[in-house]
């Protein structure tokens, strides 16, 4: 399976947009020092002087402004920081028997405005005779109302909820283990939740 880094934009395409912005700051740069040149040594006769000159400094401050914002824009998203797409790292764990065919699973994020499909990490085995299910998903929209739907084909439907805000902070570390919301097993219907089904998250 592919590793959480594919979840963000691969290295080079990061590092070649880094690149690409930082030219567009120093060009910035020096046309705002061209225009504080001119703004200082010349020497103005006319008023039409003054204001054609003070709007192309007028222009220069924006075009430098636009540059350093893209900058950061373009320095946080390669370090997996971009504020405008958060996302949710998950372990989930169960049976290991539960995830022996882990590549038959799907897992979606469903809200009460899209479905977004996560992006699976591969499958860890536990000592206990649990495995955990690793995998993130992408926040889209500010709301509160998330559930995450395990699909074991064969097997059952898992539903978490995430205990999380519309618009949650980032973490360091994992949050506590919940137990899954609903269990639907494909033959016996809903089931009670139960302590070998749990959940645990963190937002990147």
């Amino acid at each position: 399976m592919n590793s959480l880094s594919s979840f963000f934009s691969e290295a080079a395409d990061g590092q070649l947009g880094l690149l690409m912005s930082a030219l567009s700051g120093i060009a910035a740069a020096l046309a705002v020092a061209l225009a504080m040149t001119v703004y200082f040594r010349l020497s103005y006769r006319t008023w039409r002087d003054v204001i054609r000159h003070g709007l192309a400094g007028l222009a220069a401050l924006a075009l430098f402004a636009f540059a350093a914002y893209d900058m950061r824009h373009a320095a946080l998203a390669y370090l997996g920081l971009n504020p405008s797409k958060p996302a949710v790292e998950f372990e989930i764990r169960m049976p290991r028997e539960m995830l022996a065919a882990a590549n038959d699973s799907q897992i979606e994020l469903h809200t009460d405005r899209n479905q977004t499909l996560a992006l699976l990490d591969g499958v860890r085995d536990l000592s206990d005779g649990r495995a955990v299910l690793r995998g993130a998903v992408a926040l889209n929209h500010r709301t509160a109302d998330r559930v995450l739907v395990v699909n074991l084909s064969g097997k059952g439907i898992f539903e978490f909820r995430l205990r999380l805000p519309a618009e949650p902070h980032r973490s360091a570390q994992f949050g506590p283990w919940h137990l899954a919301d609903r269990i639907a097993a494909p033959l016996a219907g809903a089931v009670a939740p139960q302590d070998g089904y749990t959940i645990r998250y963190r937002v990147l």
